[in-house]
């Protein structure tokens, strides 16, 4: 997978200037301000009179409110309220990031109560919430991994009128599912049925998962034969996790068997890339990798191509066990079918190489590539580097830095390695080419990092390269 560049151009006063970044600061402060000198009126039904502000509510206005109402418990209470006030409006919705913003900003991990005492006040207060309410405080438990104060809300429901829904159940089972307490989260299934409500594909799916994750295998089989039962069809996302689980407790022939079943199957049980490449993996991880070789056969015969995810796994699992000469095999036959091209595989191989500490064959084959021209992606060129600047060669690193930036491919190498490089060869008095990859970062506004930068400067002041000096300031931004 290529690393992009990220540009460490240090931003400039005219950037902090800008416009268009002090007329979104104004409005939105003018709706925060607007919500906030309401919320402190200590109106006892604030869901109330809220709507009545005005405001026009988005992410940022949201996430400022909820920042001022964090700084104690009372305050975090408030906070939640408006927060759950904010989900359920007509004009707004809150996003997954602003539900990990609200765990953090009202501490809700380092305090769980507060789901208490939210719907404890409302409560108290005779507000007057509805199935949506509950949904945004259910969706807080579940984004701080609250099983036990989701279970205490769902319970909650019935006393405000509110029926909980299979999705309000589903948010519950699976907060219960990865605390691995699965005797609670199957019985909750099994409640779900009594109120006439039936588990969808969703609950299965957390179901499998969790007692596969156990290694209760035989449980998660006897889930299919219920959820059948129930009406509710298992898709390849249910059968892969099985899969999954079957293959990690090391029974590859019976995984073999329900492979078999659901290429038999097809349909919306057909093995994807994914449930392919799992299956594929797990051979190689038992030392097996050679067997691998059928399910690939499986996978071309059923019509599905391989991707970089599943070459890369099947390389890896060659390559512990020293048998390179299939590698290539593999990748003519890969690039054959058409799926991948000779780079995307080369590139694989040399950081695999690199990863099992085969440095030399490696290093030979990156610079193979350099010369076929090959184009070696950034993990690969990277992780090349790397190595090469570990090994205290940073004049090597250097060149061949500049023959892969000839070939046009530096564009995604780890910008981390330019500040490594330029140490060095400072280092070891490679002046020359210090000036000559200075210049090169001014012109990608790549940033020397500390701490390399401080015994760079000093070095090359001592020298009286002053000029190059002037070179790292201007990277800098100094």
């Amino acid at each position: 997978m290529s690393i992009p560049v990220v540009s460490r151009c240090l931003s400039t006063s005219v950037r902090t200037k800008n416009p268009s970044f002090c007329f979104t600061t104004f409005s939105v402060t003018n709706s925060v301000e607007k919500l906030w000198t309401h919320l402190q009126s200590n109106d006892p039904n604030i869901e109330k009179t809220l709507t009545r502000v005005g405001a026009k509510l988005d992410s940022s206005c949201v996430k400022e409110v909820i920042r001022r109402c964090g700084s104690t418990d009372q305050r975090s209470i408030l906070g939640l309220r408006f927060f759950v006030w904010a989900g359920v409006q007509r004009e707004y919705r809150h996003n997954s990031y602003m539900y990990n913003i609200a765990c953090k900003l009202l501490r809700v991990n380092q305090n769980p109560n507060v789901i208490r005492d939210v719907i404890e006040a409302y409560s108290v207060d005779n507000c007057v919430v509805n199935v949506k309410s509950f949904k945004v405080v259910l969706n807080i438990c579940k984004e701080a991994r609250l099983a036990n104060e989701g279970l205490w809300v769902l319970k909650k429901m019935d006393y405000f009128n509110c029926r909980p829904d299979t999705t309000a159940y589903n948010v519950v089972i699976r907060l219960f599912c990865e605390k691995n307490e699965m005797d609670e989260a199957f019985r909750l299934m099994e409640e779900m049925s009594l109120s006439d409500l039936y588990p969808d594909m969703v609950t299965f799916v957390a179901m499998v998962k969790g007692f596969c994750d156990l290694g209760r295998i035989e449980d998660a089989s006897r889930l299919f034969e219920v959820v059948s039962q129930q009406g509710c069809s298992p898709n390849v996302v249910a059968y892969s996790a099985l899969l999954d689980g079957i293959c990690r407790v090391g029974n590859l022939e019976k995984g073999l068997n329900l492979l078999e079943e659901m290429e038999n199957k097809g349909g919306v049980c057909a093995p994807t890339v994914v449930t392919y490449t799992s299956m594929i993996r797990s051979f190689c991880e038992k030392g097996r990798s050679l067997e691998a070789f059928t399910i690939l056969d499986r996978m071309e015969a059923c019509g599905c191509a391989p991707n970089r995810v599943t070459i890369s796994t099947f390389i890896n699992g060659l390559c512990k066990e020293d048998r390179v000469e299939e590698v290539y095999k593999l990748i003519d036959r890969v690039v054959a079918g058409g799926s991948l091209s000779e780079s995307e595989c080369y590139s694989s191989l040399v950081v695999t190489l690199f990863r099992v500490g085969n440095y030399e064959d490696a290093e030979k084959l990156f610079r193979r590539m350099l010369v076929s021209g090959l184009k070696p992606d950034g993990l690969a060129s990277s992780t090349f580097l790397k190595r090469c600047l570990k090994e205290q060669r940073a004049l090597d690193a250097f060149v061949l830095y500049n023959e892969i930036e000839k070939l046009g491919f530096a564009a995604s190498i780890d910008s981390d390695i330019y500040s490594i490089m330029m140490d060095g060869l400072i280092t070891k008095s490679h002046l020359l080419e210090a000036s000559k990859l200075a210049s090169m970062m001014v012109q990608k506004s790549i940033r020397l990092k500390a701490p390399h930068i401080d015994g760079v400067v000093e070095c090359l002041k001592n020298a009286g390269e002053t000029e190059l000096v002037s070179h790292i300031y201007k990277v800098n931004g100094g």
